[in-house]
């Protein structure tokens, strides 16, 4: 259960070797020592990040995992919960594509939106019976402002988040009354291995900057978080931009 500090006894981190998702849990372990799930593909970036967590407290759990193979998902699952109860289950793992390459090649397109997009469907709509049948729990979904307004320079990645977004915020929507809560994170540029090598953005911040967000935000049980919060208005105004003038600015 997550405790009045919104501290949780359990948390299952989907897209394990995230640097996201592995600051979250280093976050959650200043609290309290952690009963973590970590499911992804069979890395040394995965095997590094158990030895890390067990060393801050925690007792991890591997799990294989591959967002792009939907039809394995419900055993992987079965085997996430058949240590007990999750208490907050973390959707981290997505791809960012190569741009322009996604943009004019088929299979490079369809796989990033099979990962980011039908991979994330895929898992929520499993999760959700899960947490709903245990009475308690969170979902975070790790969406992020490319998806708000697509942008030349990555809008198959950011179709992606959007898809991803809907998803999750709906299912915030549904799952209202059942003791579950969904909580949908939208970062800007995040300095992490996958963004390595790509000119930094404006308000571009950090996992753990991440992590102290997502934190606070299951303990307030909110719906939607911007990282950093300035964004918020940022993307407010960039919705509303006309066309040609946005076009100009997101190349």
């Amino acid at each position: 259960m997550i405790d009045a500090l919104g501290i949780p006894q359990s948390l299952l981190l989907l897209g394990g070797a995230s640097d996201i998702a592995l600051a979250i849990a280093q976050r959650y372990l200043t609290h309290r020592p952690l009963r973590i799930v970590l499911v992804g593909r069979p890395s040394r970036r995965l095997a590094e990040a158990v030895i890390d967590l067990e060393a801050a407290g925690a007792t991890v759990q591997t799990v294989a995992f591959d967002a792009a193979q939907p039809a394995d998902h419900p055993a992987v699952v079965e085997q996430i919960f058949a240590g007990g109860d999750i208490d907050v289950a973390v959707v981290a793992f997505g791809v960012l594509g190569e741009h322009p390459v996604a943009a004019l090649d088929h299979r490079e397109a369809v796989a990033l939106a099979q990962v980011n997009y039908v991979g994330a469907v895929s898992v929520g709509v499993l999760l959700a019976r899960r947490l709903r049948a245990q009475g308690h729990g969170a979902i975070v979904a790790l969406s992020s402002v490319a998806g708000e307004r697509a942008r030349r320079v990555n809008f198959v990645y950011g179709s992606s988040k959007a898809g991803l977004d809907a998803f999750y915020t709906g299912l915030g929507y549904w799952l209202e009354g059942s003791g579950v809560r969904v909580v949908v994170v939208r970062p800007g540029q995040v300095r992490t291995r996958m963004t390595a090598g790509l000119r930094e953005q404006p308000l571009t911040t950090t996992p753990e900057a991440v992590a102290e967000v997502v934190v606070r935000a299951v303990w307030a049980g909110r719906r939607q978080v911007w990282v950093p919060g300035r964004l918020r208005p940022v993307m407010v105004v960039l919705r509303h931009l006309p066309g040609p003038l946005f076009r100009r600015l997101g190349r």
